[in-house]
Protein backbone atom coordinates (compact mmCIF):
# COMPACT_ATOMS: atom_id res chain seq x y z
CA UNK A 1 0.00 0.00 0.00
CA UNK A 2 2.81 2.32 0.85
CA UNK A 3 4.67 1.55 -2.25
CA UNK A 4 1.36 2.23 -4.43
CA UNK A 5 1.03 5.69 -3.16
CA UNK A 6 4.80 6.23 -3.71
CA UNK A 7 3.82 5.61 -7.29
CA UNK A 8 0.97 7.59 -7.21
CA UNK A 9 2.46 10.45 -6.17
CA UNK A 10 5.39 10.14 -8.48
CA UNK A 11 2.33 10.22 -11.36
CA UNK A 12 0.70 12.93 -10.46
CA UNK A 13 2.21 14.78 -13.54
CA UNK A 14 -0.09 14.23 -16.41
CA UNK A 15 2.69 14.66 -18.44
CA UNK A 16 4.27 11.67 -16.78
CA UNK A 17 1.78 9.49 -17.11
CA UNK A 18 1.14 9.92 -20.37
CA UNK A 19 4.74 8.94 -20.79
CA UNK A 20 4.21 6.03 -19.19
CA UNK A 21 1.47 5.08 -20.44
CA UNK A 22 2.53 5.47 -24.38
CA UNK A 23 5.63 3.12 -23.35
CA UNK A 24 3.69 0.58 -21.59
CA UNK A 25 1.43 0.22 -25.17
CA UNK A 26 4.50 0.05 -26.32
CA UNK A 27 5.21 -3.25 -24.24
CA UNK A 28 8.21 -5.26 -24.14
CA UNK A 29 8.52 -5.99 -28.08
CA UNK A 30 10.90 -3.27 -28.41
CA UNK A 31 13.12 -3.01 -25.07
CA UNK A 32 15.14 0.26 -24.55
CA UNK A 33 18.83 -0.66 -25.90
CA UNK A 34 21.78 1.81 -24.14
CA UNK A 35 25.26 2.23 -25.97
CA UNK A 36 28.29 -0.15 -24.31
CA UNK A 37 29.82 1.67 -22.17
CA UNK A 38 33.97 1.82 -23.08
CA UNK A 39 36.05 1.08 -20.22
CA UNK A 40 38.84 4.05 -20.45
CA UNK A 41 41.67 2.56 -18.73
CA UNK A 42 43.58 6.36 -18.99
CA UNK A 43 40.40 7.67 -16.75
CA UNK A 44 39.13 4.31 -14.96
CA UNK A 45 36.05 5.96 -13.32
CA UNK A 46 35.64 9.38 -15.35
CA UNK A 47 37.44 12.17 -13.12
CA UNK A 48 36.94 14.48 -16.41
CA UNK A 49 33.08 14.16 -16.59
CA UNK A 50 33.56 15.45 -12.66
CA UNK A 51 35.11 18.43 -13.90
CA UNK A 52 33.89 22.02 -14.87
CA UNK A 53 34.76 23.40 -17.95
CA UNK A 54 37.30 26.08 -16.26
CA UNK A 55 38.80 23.55 -14.61
CA UNK A 56 39.48 21.65 -17.17
CA UNK A 57 40.51 24.01 -19.59
CA UNK A 58 43.27 25.59 -17.08
CA UNK A 59 44.64 21.75 -16.81
CA UNK A 60 44.91 21.53 -20.27
CA UNK A 61 46.71 24.65 -21.00
CA UNK A 62 49.19 23.72 -17.93
CA UNK A 63 49.49 20.18 -19.01
CA UNK A 64 51.18 21.67 -22.46
CA UNK A 65 53.36 23.85 -20.76
CA UNK A 66 54.80 21.11 -18.57
CA UNK A 67 54.98 18.44 -21.27
CA UNK A 68 56.55 21.41 -23.93
CA UNK A 69 58.41 23.60 -21.77
CA UNK A 70 59.77 21.51 -18.60
CA UNK A 71 59.79 18.05 -19.44
CA UNK A 72 62.72 18.65 -22.03
CA UNK A 73 64.36 20.39 -19.62
CA UNK A 74 64.43 17.65 -16.63
CA UNK A 75 66.56 14.86 -18.02
CA UNK A 76 70.05 17.27 -17.82
CA UNK A 77 68.62 19.64 -14.50
CA UNK A 78 68.55 16.30 -12.70
CA UNK A 79 71.42 14.71 -14.16
CA UNK A 80 73.39 18.12 -13.29
CA UNK A 81 71.89 19.24 -10.25
CA UNK A 82 69.93 22.57 -11.75
CA UNK A 83 67.61 24.45 -10.72
CA UNK A 84 66.21 26.83 -13.30
CA UNK A 85 64.91 30.03 -11.86
CA UNK A 86 63.26 31.28 -14.88
CA UNK A 87 60.36 28.13 -14.51
CA UNK A 88 59.08 30.36 -11.97
CA UNK A 89 58.70 33.53 -14.22
CA UNK A 90 57.09 31.30 -16.49
CA UNK A 91 54.76 29.51 -14.20
CA UNK A 92 53.99 33.50 -12.98
CA UNK A 93 53.18 33.99 -16.36
CA UNK A 94 50.75 31.26 -16.40
CA UNK A 95 48.71 32.47 -13.41
CA UNK A 96 49.51 29.34 -11.22
CA UNK A 97 51.45 30.48 -8.52
CA UNK A 98 48.80 31.05 -5.53
CA UNK A 99 46.08 29.88 -7.95
CA UNK A 100 43.35 29.97 -5.38
CA UNK A 101 43.88 33.53 -4.00
CA UNK A 102 41.62 36.10 -4.69
CA UNK A 103 43.43 39.47 -6.04
CA UNK A 104 47.08 40.68 -5.42
CA UNK A 105 47.28 39.53 -9.44
CA UNK A 106 46.24 35.71 -8.56
CA UNK A 107 43.80 34.16 -10.24
CA UNK A 108 41.55 32.29 -7.88
CA UNK A 109 40.51 29.20 -9.00
CA UNK A 110 39.10 26.42 -7.27
CA UNK A 111 41.07 24.08 -5.18
CA UNK A 112 40.75 21.40 -7.69
CA UNK A 113 42.05 23.50 -10.13
CA UNK A 114 45.29 23.89 -7.77
CA UNK A 115 45.01 19.86 -7.15
CA UNK A 116 44.99 19.66 -11.25
CA UNK A 117 47.76 21.73 -11.33
CA UNK A 118 49.75 20.48 -9.05
CA UNK A 119 49.38 16.58 -10.67
CA UNK A 120 50.38 18.20 -13.70
CA UNK A 121 53.97 19.40 -12.59
CA UNK A 122 54.67 16.75 -10.91
CA UNK A 123 54.10 14.24 -13.81
CA UNK A 124 57.18 15.67 -15.18
CA UNK A 125 59.28 16.16 -11.61
CA UNK A 126 58.79 15.97 -7.90
CA UNK A 127 61.01 19.14 -7.67
CA UNK A 128 59.48 21.42 -10.01
CA UNK A 129 56.04 20.78 -7.91
CA UNK A 130 58.42 21.63 -4.53
CA UNK A 131 58.93 24.67 -5.74
CA UNK A 132 56.05 25.90 -7.08
CA UNK A 133 53.96 24.54 -3.95
CA UNK A 134 56.27 26.01 -1.54
CA UNK A 135 55.68 29.60 -3.14
CA UNK A 136 52.07 29.07 -3.41
CA UNK A 137 51.31 26.96 -0.46
CA UNK A 138 53.87 28.19 2.21
CA UNK A 139 55.02 31.93 0.72
CA UNK A 140 51.91 33.11 -0.44
CA UNK A 141 49.76 31.60 1.88
CA UNK A 142 50.61 32.42 5.18
CA UNK A 143 51.08 36.56 3.68
CA UNK A 144 47.42 36.44 2.23
CA UNK A 145 46.45 34.51 5.37
CA UNK A 146 48.16 36.38 8.43
CA UNK A 147 49.30 39.27 6.65
CA UNK A 148 48.69 43.21 6.90
CA UNK A 149 47.38 44.60 3.95
CA UNK A 150 50.65 46.44 3.09
CA UNK A 151 52.72 42.86 3.50
CA UNK A 152 50.04 41.30 0.61
CA UNK A 153 49.82 44.37 -1.52
CA UNK A 154 54.12 44.74 -1.02
CA UNK A 155 54.77 41.12 -1.87
CA UNK A 156 51.93 39.12 -2.83
CA UNK A 157 51.70 40.19 -6.95
CA UNK A 158 55.67 39.92 -7.25
CA UNK A 159 55.15 36.46 -6.27
CA UNK A 160 52.01 36.00 -8.48
CA UNK A 161 54.27 36.91 -11.53
CA UNK A 162 57.43 34.65 -10.47
CA UNK A 163 58.79 38.25 -10.24
CA UNK A 164 60.56 37.11 -6.81
CA UNK A 165 60.96 33.59 -5.47
CA UNK A 166 59.85 32.63 -1.24
CA UNK A 167 61.02 29.84 0.82
CA UNK A 168 59.58 28.44 4.24
CA UNK A 169 61.45 27.93 7.33
CA UNK A 170 60.17 25.74 9.75
CA UNK A 171 62.45 22.24 9.78
CA UNK A 172 65.77 23.00 12.61
CA UNK A 173 68.23 20.79 12.41
CA UNK A 174 67.50 19.11 15.39
CA UNK A 175 63.54 19.35 15.55
CA UNK A 176 62.00 17.97 12.01
CA UNK A 177 58.92 16.02 13.14
CA UNK A 178 58.66 18.04 16.19
CA UNK A 179 58.54 22.05 15.29
CA UNK A 180 57.01 22.85 18.95
CA UNK A 181 60.77 22.03 20.04
CA UNK A 182 62.66 24.75 17.60
CA UNK A 183 65.27 26.79 19.24
CA UNK A 184 65.20 29.73 16.53
CA UNK A 185 64.36 32.86 18.67
CA UNK A 186 62.82 36.09 17.95
CA UNK A 187 64.04 38.75 20.41
CA UNK A 188 62.14 42.15 20.63
CA UNK A 189 64.20 45.34 20.68
CA UNK A 190 61.44 48.18 21.90
CA UNK A 191 63.87 50.92 21.27
CA UNK A 192 64.25 50.27 17.53
CA UNK A 193 61.25 48.16 16.97
CA UNK A 194 63.11 45.03 15.01
CA UNK A 195 63.14 41.23 15.65
CA UNK A 196 66.43 40.02 16.07
CA UNK A 197 66.21 36.19 14.95
CA UNK A 198 69.07 33.69 15.48
CA UNK A 199 68.74 30.29 15.10
CA UNK A 200 69.13 27.92 11.75
CA UNK A 201 66.34 25.76 9.57
CA UNK A 202 67.50 23.18 7.23
CA UNK A 203 65.87 21.10 4.21
CA UNK A 204 64.58 24.68 2.72
CA UNK A 205 63.35 24.16 -0.73
CA UNK A 206 64.18 27.39 -2.81
CA UNK A 207 66.06 29.11 0.10
CA UNK A 208 69.53 29.40 -2.02
CA UNK A 209 67.93 31.49 -4.41
CA UNK A 210 64.78 32.68 -2.71
CA UNK A 211 64.39 36.20 -2.44
CA UNK A 212 62.42 36.36 0.96
CA UNK A 213 61.86 33.49 3.45
CA UNK A 214 58.94 33.20 5.75
CA UNK A 215 60.09 31.89 8.92
CA UNK A 216 58.78 30.77 11.93
CA UNK A 217 60.12 31.46 15.34
CA UNK A 218 60.27 31.53 19.25
CA UNK A 219 59.18 34.86 20.64
CA UNK A 220 60.05 36.50 23.82
CA UNK A 221 56.32 34.88 25.30
CA UNK A 222 57.21 31.06 24.35
CA UNK A 223 54.99 31.91 21.57
CA UNK A 224 55.60 31.10 17.80
CA UNK A 225 55.60 33.14 15.55
CA UNK A 226 56.05 34.19 11.41
CA UNK A 227 58.41 36.52 10.33
CA UNK A 228 59.17 38.00 6.51
CA UNK A 229 63.16 38.17 5.81
CA UNK A 230 64.40 39.54 2.60
CA UNK A 231 67.69 38.64 1.53
CA UNK A 232 70.32 41.13 1.98
CA UNK A 233 69.79 41.34 5.69
CA UNK A 234 72.45 41.82 7.64
CA UNK A 235 72.92 38.06 9.39
CA UNK A 236 71.25 36.04 7.07
CA UNK A 237 72.79 33.58 4.51
CA UNK A 238 71.09 30.55 2.79
CA UNK A 239 74.13 27.74 1.90
CA UNK A 240 72.88 25.02 -0.41
CA UNK A 241 72.80 21.16 1.01
CA UNK A 242 74.93 19.16 -1.55
CA UNK A 243 74.99 15.61 -1.99
CA UNK A 244 70.69 15.24 -2.83
CA UNK A 245 69.94 12.14 -4.76
CA UNK A 246 66.79 13.57 -4.13
CA UNK A 247 64.34 16.59 -5.86
CA UNK A 248 67.75 17.65 -7.67
CA UNK A 249 65.83 19.65 -9.95
CA UNK A 250 65.19 21.67 -7.05
CA UNK A 251 67.08 24.17 -5.11
CA UNK A 252 67.25 22.99 -1.31
CA UNK A 253 69.18 24.67 1.41
CA UNK A 254 69.26 25.98 5.03
CA UNK A 255 68.49 29.78 6.57
CA UNK A 256 71.14 30.39 8.80
CA UNK A 257 70.47 33.79 10.75
CA UNK A 258 72.80 35.31 13.53
CA UNK A 259 71.02 37.91 15.18
CA UNK A 260 68.68 39.43 11.95
CA UNK A 261 67.56 42.62 12.28
CA UNK A 262 63.61 42.50 11.34
CA UNK A 263 61.24 45.32 11.38
CA UNK A 264 58.19 44.91 13.12
CA UNK A 265 56.46 45.25 10.34
CA UNK A 266 57.88 42.35 9.18
CA UNK A 267 56.07 40.13 11.59
CA UNK A 268 53.07 38.35 10.51
CA UNK A 269 50.35 39.84 12.75
CA UNK A 270 47.26 37.83 12.35
CA UNK A 271 48.50 34.31 13.86
CA UNK A 272 50.40 33.13 16.53
CA UNK A 273 51.24 29.23 17.67
CA UNK A 274 52.00 26.21 15.92
CA UNK A 275 48.89 26.58 14.10
CA UNK A 276 50.25 29.19 11.80
CA UNK A 277 52.65 27.01 9.97
CA UNK A 278 50.45 23.86 10.15
CA UNK A 279 47.95 25.78 8.32
CA UNK A 280 50.16 26.49 5.91
CA UNK A 281 51.40 22.81 5.59
CA UNK A 282 47.63 21.67 5.22
CA UNK A 283 47.69 24.18 2.19
CA UNK A 284 50.74 22.53 0.61
CA UNK A 285 50.02 18.91 1.68
CA UNK A 286 46.86 18.97 -0.66
CA UNK A 287 48.85 19.63 -3.36
CA UNK A 288 51.26 17.12 -2.90
CA UNK A 289 48.41 14.37 -2.37
CA UNK A 290 47.15 15.00 -5.81
CA UNK A 291 50.99 15.56 -6.99
CA UNK A 292 52.24 12.30 -6.12
CA UNK A 293 49.58 10.70 -8.13
CA UNK A 294 50.97 12.43 -10.77
CA UNK A 295 53.97 10.82 -10.60
CA UNK A 296 52.64 7.79 -10.32
CA UNK A 297 50.83 8.18 -13.27
CA UNK A 298 54.14 8.83 -15.45
CA UNK A 299 55.19 5.53 -13.96
CA UNK A 300 52.57 3.29 -14.76
CA UNK A 301 51.87 4.68 -18.61
CA UNK A 302 55.89 4.15 -19.16
CA UNK A 303 55.77 1.10 -17.31
CA UNK A 304 52.68 0.25 -20.10
CA UNK A 305 54.43 0.95 -23.10
CA UNK A 306 57.51 -0.37 -22.27
CA UNK A 307 56.27 -3.59 -21.47
CA UNK A 308 53.65 -3.85 -24.83
CA UNK A 309 57.37 -2.73 -26.59
CA UNK A 310 59.44 -5.24 -25.25
CA UNK A 311 59.76 -8.42 -26.78
CA UNK A 312 60.94 -11.72 -24.67
CA UNK A 313 60.42 -15.04 -25.42
CA UNK A 314 58.73 -13.91 -28.49
CA UNK A 315 55.66 -12.31 -26.91
CA UNK A 316 55.33 -8.98 -25.31
CA UNK A 317 56.26 -8.55 -21.29
CA UNK A 318 52.99 -7.14 -20.75
CA UNK A 319 50.98 -10.46 -21.82
CA UNK A 320 52.80 -12.15 -19.06
CA UNK A 321 50.44 -12.23 -15.82
CA UNK A 322 52.80 -10.58 -13.27
CA UNK A 323 53.06 -7.28 -15.34
CA UNK A 324 49.33 -7.87 -15.85
CA UNK A 325 48.59 -8.05 -12.30
CA UNK A 326 50.93 -5.45 -11.26
CA UNK A 327 49.07 -2.77 -13.79
CA UNK A 328 45.90 -3.96 -12.07
CA UNK A 329 47.10 -2.52 -9.01
CA UNK A 330 48.33 0.68 -10.34
CA UNK A 331 45.49 1.55 -12.27
CA UNK A 332 43.00 0.85 -9.03
CA UNK A 333 45.29 2.57 -6.52
CA UNK A 334 45.72 5.65 -8.84
CA UNK A 335 42.08 6.00 -9.68
CA UNK A 336 40.93 5.47 -6.27
CA UNK A 337 43.49 7.95 -5.39
CA UNK A 338 42.19 11.01 -7.67
CA UNK A 339 38.44 10.13 -6.61
CA UNK A 340 39.57 10.49 -3.19
CA UNK A 341 41.28 13.91 -4.00
CA UNK A 342 38.80 15.38 -5.86
CA UNK A 343 36.40 15.31 -3.53
CA UNK A 344 39.04 16.68 -0.61
CA UNK A 345 39.43 18.97 -3.13
CA UNK A 346 35.14 19.79 -3.29
CA UNK A 347 35.13 19.96 0.35
CA UNK A 348 37.80 22.48 0.78
CA UNK A 349 35.99 24.53 -1.50
CA UNK A 350 33.12 24.14 0.23
CA UNK A 351 35.18 24.97 3.56
CA UNK A 352 33.94 21.68 5.13
CA UNK A 353 37.37 19.98 5.07
CA UNK A 354 39.21 18.95 8.09
CA UNK A 355 43.01 18.10 8.70
CA UNK A 356 43.00 14.54 9.17
CA UNK A 357 41.20 14.71 5.61
CA UNK A 358 44.12 15.79 4.03
CA UNK A 359 46.89 14.04 6.23
CA UNK A 360 45.18 10.40 5.33
CA UNK A 361 45.19 11.42 0.99
CA UNK A 362 48.82 12.90 1.96
CA UNK A 363 49.74 9.60 3.12
CA UNK A 364 48.00 7.40 0.72
CA UNK A 365 48.88 9.27 -2.32
CA UNK A 366 52.40 9.42 -1.28
CA UNK A 367 52.98 5.65 -0.09
CA UNK A 368 50.96 4.15 -3.07
CA UNK A 369 52.95 6.50 -5.21
CA UNK A 370 56.21 5.52 -4.58
CA UNK A 371 54.94 1.54 -4.48
CA UNK A 372 53.77 2.30 -8.07
CA UNK A 373 57.15 4.01 -9.06
CA UNK A 374 59.00 0.66 -7.64
CA UNK A 375 56.97 -1.90 -9.44
CA UNK A 376 57.18 0.11 -12.50
CA UNK A 377 61.43 0.47 -11.90
CA UNK A 378 60.82 -3.26 -11.82
CA UNK A 379 58.80 -3.86 -14.84
CA UNK A 380 61.93 -2.18 -16.40
CA UNK A 381 64.10 -4.25 -15.58
CA UNK A 382 67.89 -3.37 -16.04
CA UNK A 383 66.72 -0.35 -18.10
CA UNK A 384 64.93 1.34 -15.09
CA UNK A 385 67.91 2.66 -13.37
CA UNK A 386 68.92 4.97 -16.28
CA UNK A 387 67.91 7.84 -16.00
CA UNK A 388 66.59 8.41 -19.48
CA UNK A 389 63.53 6.68 -18.68
CA UNK A 390 62.74 8.62 -16.35
CA UNK A 391 61.46 6.36 -13.30
CA UNK A 392 64.71 5.77 -11.12
CA UNK A 393 64.21 9.74 -10.98
CA UNK A 394 60.26 9.47 -9.70
CA UNK A 395 61.29 6.68 -7.22
CA UNK A 396 64.11 8.86 -6.13
CA UNK A 397 61.73 11.63 -5.37
CA UNK A 398 59.19 10.10 -4.24
CA UNK A 399 61.53 8.80 -1.29
CA UNK A 400 61.66 12.79 0.01
CA UNK A 401 58.12 13.25 -0.99
CA UNK A 402 57.21 10.28 1.40
CA UNK A 403 59.10 12.26 4.08
CA UNK A 404 58.96 15.47 3.95
CA UNK A 405 55.54 18.01 4.89
CA UNK A 406 54.57 15.44 7.63
CA UNK A 407 56.42 11.72 7.15
CA UNK A 408 54.41 8.47 6.11
CA UNK A 409 54.75 7.58 10.09
CA UNK A 410 53.75 10.72 11.32
CA UNK A 411 50.56 11.02 9.38
CA UNK A 412 49.43 7.81 10.49
CA UNK A 413 50.16 9.06 14.47
CA UNK A 414 47.61 12.44 13.18
CA UNK A 415 45.35 9.91 12.15
CA UNK A 416 45.54 7.46 14.77
CA UNK A 417 44.51 10.56 17.42
CA UNK A 418 41.24 11.50 15.58
CA UNK A 419 40.29 7.42 15.53
CA UNK A 420 41.50 6.91 19.21
CA UNK A 421 41.21 10.59 20.85
CA UNK A 422 44.38 9.61 22.14
CA UNK A 423 47.87 10.83 20.94
CA UNK A 424 51.03 8.82 21.07
CA UNK A 425 53.34 11.61 19.64
CA UNK A 426 55.04 12.24 23.21
CA UNK A 427 55.33 9.79 26.74
CA UNK A 428 53.90 10.90 29.83
CA UNK A 429 51.53 13.54 28.16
Amino acid sequence: MALRSAVCRLLVNPHRCALITASRAQGTAAPITHAKVQFDWRDALDLEGQLTEEEIMIRDSFRTYCQEKLMPRILMANRNEVFHREIVSEMGEMGVLGPTIKGYGCAGTSYVAYGLIAREVERVDSGYRSAMSVQSSLVMHPINAYGTEEQKQKYLPKLARGEILGCFGLTEPNHGSDPGGMETRAKYNPSSRTYSLTGSKTWITNSPVADIAVVWAKCDDGKVRGFILERGMKGLSTPKIEGKFSLRASATGMILMDEVEVPEENLLPKVSGLGGPFGCLNNARYGIAWGALGAAEFCFHAARQYTLDRIQFGVPLARNQLMQKKMADMLTEITIGLQSCLQLGRLIDEKKASPEMISMLKRNSCGKALDIARQARDMLGGNGIADEYHIIRHVMNLEAVNTYEGTHDIHALILGRAITGLQSFTVGK
